[in-house]
């Protein structure tokens, strides 16, 4: 091994340590409280509040955090918003920082490969999606795991690195799915806040109804997405 190999991959190593440190640090420091917050809506709209004309860039920054420390249920942080800013401007924040949140993902894991991803997913999550990895043209396959309720969006999001997939395809792709969740989110964020609870709960109901069908069904969405992709033949080994 020559020595700009040996440097590439020491300085792989560092960084990958460095990572999944400020990830975990973060995970167990800060990840019980911001999620405890955004369950309180009032506490919360007070806290943007705090932070005047900034209050926007702060929930959108959030927001990006919360698609790269996984831990942060996605759901809170869209009502959240919704509940602070209302429906139209509560999905665009919200959506702006997803968009932000998996190019810093993205590009992570197009640096430090595979073995980030290794060590963010478990392995049963890997064996079950890893029929989108290394392989051309898997972007309908993609567009349907993230358009579903009750799908690992987290997993998603951190296997796009190891796909031939460009970035900018992946971005509209997720952001296209994710939109009808993102909305009705911040829809009901929003009823709750105008104290509108029946809408609320209608939504609320929903939701839940499709989250639950899509928990459901998800082995067979995958399992069918998994024939459709490669017919039976075993996906290539990532390393």
């Amino acid at each position: 091994m020559d020595r700009s190999r040996r440097v590439y991959l020491a300085t792989q190593t560092i960084l990958l340590a460095v990572f999944l440190a400020v990830i975990v640090f973060a995970s167990f420091k800060y990840a019980p409280s911001v999620t405890r917050l955004f369950r309180q809506p009032d506490k919360f709209r007070e806290f943007l509040s705090s932070y005047g004309a900034a209050g926007p860039l702060v929930y959108v920054a959030l927001s990006a955090i919360q698609i790269i420390i996984a831990v942060i249920p996605g759901e809170v942080v869209q009502i959240a918003g919704g509940y602070a800013f209302g429906t139209p401007l509560g999905s665009l924040y919200a959506l702006a920082g997803t968009v932000i949140g998996t190019v810093v993902v993205f590009v992570t894991i197009r640096l430090l490969g595979f073995s980030l991803v290794k060590a963010m997913i478990s392995p049963s999550q890997l064996e079950k999606f890893r029929f989108l990895i290394c392989r051309p043209k898997s972007e309908i396959a993609i567009f349907v795991l993230f358009l579903i309720p009750g799908i690992p969006k987290d997993v998603l999001v951190y296997l796009s690195g190891l796909t031939p997939i460009r970035m900018l395809r992946f971005l509209v792709i997720c952001t296209v799915a994710r939109l009808p969740g993102v909305v009705g989110s911040a829809y009901i964020g929003a009823n709750l806040q105008e104290k509108d609870y029946h809408v609320a709960y209608i939504m609320f109901g929903i939701s839940l109804v499709l989250f639950i069908a899509g928990v459901l069904m998800r082995d067979k969405i995958i399992d069918r997405l998994q024939r459709l992709r490669h017919a039976g033949k075993e996906p290539p080994a990532c390393s």
